[in-house]
């Protein structure tokens, strides 16, 4: 069998032919990977338009009707609240920590909170179930009966940790994406303060502009304009932002908004200061990766690339040995 695969990879003919299916499925799907992807932008911005829309709407019918208060958030689903309401999993599953992920990962009210807390609960059970089916219905894996309960024990701990490390990786991309967009927003921000525009009209417009090129960013100004409009102090508006995305220049952007609104400061200065420190922090974050990169590749470099080319240099020589042969 081995000298039959031997045989077929020096087959110029059978090598020929392989590459050009290769080649004609690469192309093939080239072409066709547009008609399969979807308009995720104006996704995004219509949720954010229509979130604002009914933030809007809900406000006016509590000015309509002030003794009645409207929720802000869509309730959660029925059997999932009922669940949680039910064994009380707020209090010994939920924690500020998975509040503050939530948020940062763009998961924001009630229903938000009481899906995570559901999935808290039967994501470990689950794992339990599959587990002990597994090990000891199935017996699938021979060990002894002490190293079949510890597996056991660590599918319940990884289901239990399972939605945070959901949450962290969605915060995480989330903050990536704004910290890379986050200075050319506030370059437009600038721009637009010192035409004359107010603060809350400048991150409305920007908000539009950004889109381009971070969804997520164009999200979140969008929702603190919203905010801006309808609570009573501006205040919470920029700690809200800075809370829901969990950066330190968009904090530090936030605390010079607070105090310019509070003492009267120029907005423009500090945002050119602040833009300017932005970008710099950028530039270092790329420098550093570049500066670790050929590290890294040493090892890809070693297992991937060196076999490839000692085939590549020596097989022609084989084959000149064996016609000779």
């Amino acid at each position: 069998m081995i000298d039959a695969i031997a045989e077929k990879l020096f087959d110029p003919r059978f090598m020929g032919m392989l590459l050009t299916a290769i080649a004609a499925a690469a192309t093939a799907f080239a072409v066709a990977q547009p008609f399969f992807e979807t308009d995720k932008l104006g996704k995004r911005m219509k949720l954010v338009s229509d979130e604002r829309e009914q933030i809007r709407r809900r406000e006016r019918q509590a000015d309509r009707r002030p003794n009645e208060r409207a929720a802000l958030r869509v309730a959660p689903k029925a059997y999932m609240k009922s669940i949680v309401d039910r064994y009380q999993l707020n209090r010994w599953l939920g924690t500020d920590t998975a509040k503050r992920k939530l948020m940062m990962a763009g998961y924001r009210g009630q229903g938000a909170e009481t899906t995570f807390l559901f999935f808290r609960l039967v994501v470990p059970v689950s794992s339990v179930i599959a587990a002990v089916f597994y090990l000891f219905v199935l017996e699938a894996i021979d060990a002894s009966y002490l190293v079949r309960i510890g597996m056991v024990i660590g599918a319940a701990y990884g289901g239990i940790k399972a939605p945070e490390l959901f949450l962290v990786n969605g915060a995480k991309k989330r903050q990536a994406e704004i910290r890379r967009a986050w200075p050319d927003a506030l370059d437009l921000t600038l721009i637009c303060v010192e035409s004359g525009m107010a603060i809350e009209h400048a991150f409305r417009k920007v908000s539009t502009e950004i889109a381009a090129s971070s969804v997520v960013l164009a999200e979140e100004l969008a929702l603190m304009t919203a905010e801006m409009s309808f609570l009573p102090d501006r205040r919470q508006a920029y700690e809200n932002l800075s809370i829901r995305t969990g950066l330190e220049p968009v904090k530090a952007v936030a605390t010079a908004l607070i105090q310019a609104e509070r003492y009267g400061t120029p907005v423009g200065q500090a945002l050119r200061v602040l833009s300017q420190e932005s970008r710099d922090q950028r530039m270092t974050e790329a420098e550093k990766k570049a500066a670790s990169l050929p590290p890294k590749l040493t090892v890809p470099m070693i297992l991937f690339f060196l076999p490839v080319l000692f085939v590549v240099i020596i097989t022609p020589a084989v084959i000149q040995i064996m016609r000779t042969q």
